[in-house]
């Protein structure tokens, strides 16, 4: 391992242990008092068992029983093994299967003493403190920390496919954003691309989960198309104004590395259109014309389109949290923003309802929607929630890092990161200096190596 990658690696623990000051130091410092003000277990539920939930469910237990004090966890998720949305792109290109991104919580319930429930949420009480499962289980707690994720909202785009239900429509133009059976989906039909056929994928307006992550599907596809579909070509929709993560490396990568990529920003989807005897035709439609860009120079083309056509369409629909986090705080005036995102406070990430936290994608946050950083929140709530049940306020200045590989090619990658911190004025987490740094490099195969590297750490810190 490099001593730059050691540094990158290390600096959300470095940075989380060290300037998170009293996160666990301070905890165990004060273990005997805090011992005896516990007179009955401390009840938390974790509600979402991904990168944010599982982070945060294994530090609540790990932390608690270092500090002396006497808690129950409970980790809440429908599913009962998880698989991870990174690294997922790579299993649309072939290189990797869902099944070595797929992950359990044995080792969270027999190392850390959490319960796993494998259970859907129907409602949640935060009067009497009860979270009501699909089981018929009823839990209560003292804290509830909710990390739904996000989910889908189809209601700016008209799917129709004739000869199709709405739901096998959608499934034929996939978003392949929750890794699992959509991801398997849009594999296939890569691979059942004639060459010459063309790929749309479309980008949703931010805030969504993952910046980089769309922008990383395109290069990966038009990387393996290349190689397997010779004369097709990525069309990427951008309902941004622009590339909104990593703009320097994406822009020399679709301009350069890849001369197969044809980029549009300002290009919100109306509609798609198709019919189910001739699946290679579908028909894109804009809500207004846009012209292609290049994305490094920003020289538009002179002339614009309203409608595309392609083979395959990835399609990604605007994103909110999670339904549980909105049914939760829904009523209570200025808990969710914008109709989408939990409105929380950053040094607790509790919500406008007391004892309800959120964390993860389903926030309103200057953070990313990612899952590095989903496990930096994880870590600071079961901090907080720690110091709050103690009697004690949350650390008053929380540090985050968000940190993301990217492959370029099938041999290549570049990476971002940057430091966030909490700035007490303004009340909420802000990228600190020298704000986000993206690969000066560009996409090397140093760094494709230490991706891996750096995937497998951040797993065994949420799941092992």
């Amino acid at each position: 391992m490099t001593e730059d990658l050691r540094r990158r690696l290390s600096m959300d623990r470095r940075t989380f242990f060290g300037m998170l000051a009293a996160g666990t130091a301070g905890l165990s410092a004060t273990a005997p008092e805090l011992g005896a003000q516990t007179v009955s277990a401390k009840k938390f539920v974790v509600v979402g068992g991904g990168m944010a939930g599982a982070t945060c469910a294994k530090y609540l237990a790990m932390w608690a029983k270092r500090s002396g004090m006497t808690v129950d966890v409970t980790l809440v998720d429908e599913n009962a093994r998880y698989v991870s949305c990174i690294m997922s792109n790579k299993v649309v290109t072939g290189e990797r299967t869902l099944a070595s991104l797929t992950y359990g919580y044995d080792t969270l319930s027999s190392k850390f003493g959490l319960r796993f429930v494998n259970a859907g949420v129907t409602s949640v009480d935060a009067v009497n403190k009860t979270v009501a499962l699909s089981t018929s289980e009823t839990l209560s707690y003292d804290r509830l920390i909710l990390a739904p994720g996000i989910q889908f909202d189809y209601s700016t785009v008209s799917i129709t496919a004739t000869g199709l239900t709405d739901e096998q429509a959608r499934d034929a133009v996939p978003h392949a954003w929750k890794a699992g059976p959509q991801t398997d989906t849009l594999r296939n039909q890569l691979v059942a691309l004639t060459a010459g056929e063309h790929v749309i994928v479309t980008v949703p307006k931010s805030p969504y989960r993952c910046p980089p992550g769309p922008y990383e599907r395109v290069c990966v596809i038009a990387d393996w198309l290349k190689k397997n579909k010779a004369g097709s070509r990525v069309i990427v929709l951008d309902a941004n104004a622009g590339i909104q993560a990593e703009k320097v490396n994406f822009g020399n990568a679709f301009t350069t590395v890849h001369a197969n990529i044809d980029y549009f920003p300002n290009a919100a989807v109306a509609s798609v259109s198709f019919d189910a005897a001739s699946p290679s035709v579908k028909t894109v439609t804009l809500v207004a014309p846009a012209a292609q860009v290049n994305p490094v120079t920003n020289v538009a083309s002179v002339t614009t389109q309203s409608s595309f056509t392609a083979a395959v369409v990835n399609l990604l629909p605007q994103m909110k949290g999670g339904q549980i986090m909105l049914d939760t705080l829904a009523g209570v005036e200025g808990a969710i923003v914008g109709g989408r995102w939990a409105k929380v406070n950053e040094l607790s990430y509790e919500t406008l309802v007391p004892g309800v936290h959120v964390i993860g994608d389903s926030i309103a946050s200057k953070q990313p929607k990612a899952g590095h950083i989903g496990n930096q929140q994880g870590k600071v709530c079961a901090d907080a929630i720690l110091r709050l049940e103690s009697g004690l306020q949350p650390y008053p200045a929380p540090v985050t890092n968000s940190a993301c590989y990217t492959p370029i090619t099938s041999s290549t990658a570049t990476w971002l990161t940057a430091i966030f911190a909490y700035n007490a004025v303004a009340g909420e987490m802000q990228v600190a200096p020298p704000g986000v740094i993206e690969a000066p490099e560009g996409p090397t195969s140093q760094a494709y190596s230490e991706m891996g590297e750096w995937f497998g750490e951040l797993m065994a810190d949420t799941f092992a």
